[in-house]
């Protein structure tokens, strides 16, 4: 029997707060599958990092953005939550103070902030993401 192949990824999930009225970070994927989606940043895993440290990397490289600490919101292992084949998300949050300028690079074709009450169509399980770090976070979506 032969052993299936599993790829390990990270969700970075960034709130903004100015007076209460929150943003979040994302970024429109410039690449397959969900090309020209909005998304959370975030992707594989590199075999030499511990998964906080690539969710960072991975938010860095795809908005510029650095941040200091993260906390764990969960694990999303749906079989088929990625067309690409079996992918398991482990998604991070965090929430900074007024809307920090990003810029898109690597493989995002734009990073913006968002109203969270105002969300645009997202890919993969990304809203459910949102809604579980919203939830450990205290912030209203609707």
């Amino acid at each position: 029997m032969s052993k299936p192949k599993i790829a390990l990824t990270t969700d970075a999930v960034i709130f903004s707060s100015e007076e209460k009225k929150y943003q979040i970070l994302l970024i429109k994927r410039k690449n397959k599958p969900f090309k020209g989606l909005w998304a959370l940043p975030g992707g594989f895993l590199e075999e030499d990092e511990v998964l906080i440290d690539g969710c960072k990397r991975e938010l860095e490289e795809e908005t510029s953005l650095k941040v200091d600490s993260l906390q764990q919101v969960g694990v999303y292992d749906s079989v088929d939550r990625d067309p690409r084949g079996r992918m398991i998300s482990v998604a991070f949050t965090a929430s900074v103070k007024n809307s920090t300028a990003v810029k898109a690079k690597d493989d995002a074709e734009e990073a913006e902030w968002f109203p969270v009450k105002k969300l645009p169509k997202l890919a993969f399980d990304h809203l459910q993401i949102i809604k579980d770090a919203a939830k450990l976070l205290h912030i209203t979506l609707s």
